[in-house]
């Protein structure tokens, strides 16, 4: 399963320079002037986890394959796109198709960098943004709410069920409150709502973007977005572009060196992969052997046939057993032998609750 985020924000926010840096590519143009980016450029990002070497030197693999996040770098977003100013609808189609909304926030101040509100209000630009994603969820709804209640009067089962769950949603939009609050009652109202596919529904992860010498402490303006985060019950975490973009092409011990000066413990990239996971509900398990050591993506909650879907759909469709090994045991035990003769080698069936960190082969028949 692949895992989109769309990169989101004004223009000239600094979403081009860190979507370069994220995927360690010049794919993005970055210029000083608006919608300097006019498709939608797609990179993928390997994500970093340390369990990963560790799991393969006790393995010897051949090989190290580490799971990946796609990031979408969506053109910047004005007031009025839901009615098709700027570049219009044709970028709230682009956030459409991602699983999760990144939103880049301008935290830093540059006079020779123009903004498009000619000043530096994250919030504000947060506003801007949130206001256009529920417009053009509310005309979207107002629409079909109504032909759905209609046809519910029918008896329609599937109409019954959209009323009440887009009804909900209709209602929070009217007061000004994103789709996402919408609780469906059971699974298939989730999957209702989860069709619908409404803009403000995806999480969203606020990246302030600051000046270098902000990066380890933050400033004024990205605390004021945590603190919105915080309300909303979203995530937000602090990030220099201008410092990810110096680490691109650098070595490992180079890049551990340079952020050591500057106060940081990890790069902008991994703060915010491990943010979109959390945001995601994401966790990661891994397949090790000689050949290689590779980390999965999948989501919290999935039991053992639907992780084994993540390799390959046949894998799900013939489940028999997963052969399952912890992480901390697998580490101590120096690999499957030791696991398997200390009896920490467990045969768990299709209930089985995959857990984030197991090393996993799956018996399956087809």
């Amino acid at each position: 399963m692949g895992f989109r985020c769309g990169i989101v924000g004004l223009p000239n926010v600094g979403k081009s320079t860190l979507f370069n840096a994220l995927t360690e590519t010049q794919a993005a143009q970055a210029a000083n002037y608006p919608f300097c980016t006019i498709e939608p450029n797609v990179g993928q990002v390997a994500v970093p986890d340390a369990r990963l070497d560790r799991i393969a030197a006790i393995a010897g693999s051949a090989k190290v394959i580490p799971t990946q996040l796609g990031f979408v770098d969506i053109a910047g977003l004005v007031k009025g796109a839901s009615k098709g100013e700027g570049l219009g609808n044709q970028f709230l189609g682009n956030i459409r198709e991602v699983d999760a909304v990144v939103h880049v926030l301008r935290c830093f101040e540059d006079d020779d960098i123009q903004h498009v509100a000619n000043k530096v209000d994250p919030i504000s630009d947060a506003e801007v943004v949130e206001t256009e994603l529920l417009l053009s969820d509310l005309e979207s709804l107002e629409k079909r709410v109504p032909n759905a209640q209609k046809r519910a009067t029918g008896g329609d089962k599937e109409a019954k069920i959209m009323a009440s769950v887009l009804g909900q949603a209709l209602e929070l939009l009217r007061e000004g409150k994103p789709a996402r609050l919408t609780q469906p009652r059971d699974e298939e109202e989730a999957r209702v709502f989860a069709q619908a596919q409404l803009l403000s529904a995806k999480p969203v992860l606020y990246v302030c973007n600051v000046a270098e010498e902000d990066a380890a402490t933050g400033n004024a303006l990205s605390e004021a977005v945590a603190a919105k985060a915080a309300r909303e019950g979203a995530q937000s975490v602090v990030v220099s572009a201008a410092i990810e973009s110096e680490l691109v092409g650098m070595e490992q011990d180079e890049r551990r060196e340079y952020l050591a000066e500057l106060g940081l413990d990890e790069s902008g990239l991994s703060k915010v992969i491990r943010a979109g996971y959390d945001l995601l509900a994401l966790n990661t398990f891994f397949t090790a052997g000689p050949k290689e050591t590779r980390a999965w993506t999948f989501p919290r909650g999935a039991k053992a046939p639907q992780a084994a879907g993540e390799i390959h759909t046949d894998f799900e469709k013939g489940f028999i057993r997963a052969e399952t090994i912890g992480f901390d045991d697998y580490i101590a035990l120096k690999g499957e032998s030791g696991a398997r003769e200390a009896g920490k080698l467990r045969q768990e069936g299709k209930e089985y609750l995959v857990q984030d960190g197991d090393v996993l082969m799956f018996k399956f028949n087809v």
